[in-house]
């Protein structure tokens, strides 16, 4: 983490699950940024962060109140920032769908306010947030992440001379996050109540937080501009994470709900047509003519793919049994 010292960095949502674990990070780690500004909307949440990390303790923190809506805001807060994450997304699948101008908003005209500050301000490395959503999307919170990613992506074709590099990091659900499933189930567990279950074939991918925000940082490290990187992520059944929170568990079926997909995925098969492969990751490359995703290879010691892929999370390789989860359920503290 290394490349934070004495660096001016912005992370947009930055009261969220990801503002909080990378704050943690930074000052466990004794990383010394010059500044680090969590930029929310919400000034709940950016009270209680602030107990969390005092400005007696950690005077490089700063909290801004303020919306990716509000450009003039944003032009503010980017003065002399070198590194911008942004984080910030109206993210619940259901509600999207009954709010969509909300989340274009937010998502897309949020996306293009973002860019249009980090250019102007001249900010040096940008890493956009992405969700498995964003692959095929069924839903309109999908639909506007693939919207932001495009954005994101063609940045760097008008950029001009400046130095800026955009990027985006792509995963699936965030074990623990807000909103997402784990505390939902644990909750239900305490209360001895049945698990709901939209589907008994339901299967997602699998990362935690820290494993997000260490994938974050390498990207950081090694981005040229231009990429999506996906990490290699096991899978599990939403069935088997309730098992592993109580092996006895009892569920009753509420079916599908507005927007939700059986399966996630990460990579459609179009999209792997422009896919390189490492040990631990892929990067997409669709901006790139393929002499660039050639050189691109080459120097990343990245490989092709061996045949067209469709990376969802009910074909994935790799299935994490009711034990494993269990025990990273215990490791991350939720049971």
């Amino acid at each position: 983490m290394n490349i934070y010292n004495d660096k001016e960095i912005l992370i947009t949502g930055g009261t969220g699950s990801f503002g909080n674990e990378f704050c943690r990070k930074i000052t466990v780690n004794k990383i010394k940024p010059r500044r680090l500004i969590i930029y929310s909307r919400d000034e709940f949440k950016q009270e209680e962060m602030q107990k969390k990390f005092p400005e007696n303790k950690f005077p490089f923190i700063r909290f801004f109140i303020g919306d990716i809506r509000d450009k003039e805001r944003l032009y503010r807060a980017m003065e002399n920032i070198d590194i911008v994450i942004h984080a910030a997304a109206l993210k619940h699948v259901h509600l999207g769908e009954y709010n969509p101008m909300e989340v274009i908003k937010t998502n897309v005209i949020g996306a293009q306010n973002i860019v249009d500050a980090c250019l102007d301000k001249n900010v040096k490395n940008v890493i956009a947030l992405s969700t498995d959503k964003a692959s095929s999307p069924i839903n309109l919170y999908g639909a506007s992440k693939l919207c932001s990613d495009k954005i994101f992506l063609s940045a760097n074709n008008i950029k001009g001379s400046r130095t800026t590099k955009f990027s985006i990091v792509r995963y699936g659900n965030v074990l623990g996050s807000r909103g997402s499933v784990v505390p939902i189930f644990v909750n239900l567990n305490k209360k001895n109540k049945k698990f709901n279950l939209t589907h008994k074939e339901m299967t997602r991918f699998n990362i935690t937080l820290e494993e997000g925000v260490d994938f974050v940082n390498w990207c950081l490290k090694n981005n040229k501009g231009g990429e999506i990187f996906v990490p290699k992520l096991n899978s599990f059944k939403v069935i088997d994470l309730a098992k592993a929170i109580n092996q006895n568990a009892k569920f009753q079926d509420i079916g599908l709900r507005p927007g939700e997909k059986i399966h996630e995925e990460l990579i459609s098969e179009s999209d792997s047509l422009n896919t390189l492969e490492g040990n631990s990751h892929f990067v997409i490359l669709n901006y790139h003519t393929k002499n660039d995703i050639e050189n691109y290879k080459k120097k990343n010691k990245l490989k092709d793919l061996k045949s067209t892929l469709r990376y969802s999370s009910d074909l994935n390789k790799s299935f994490l049994s009711i034990s494993s989860l269990r025990k990273i359920l215990k490791i991350n503290k939720f049971i």
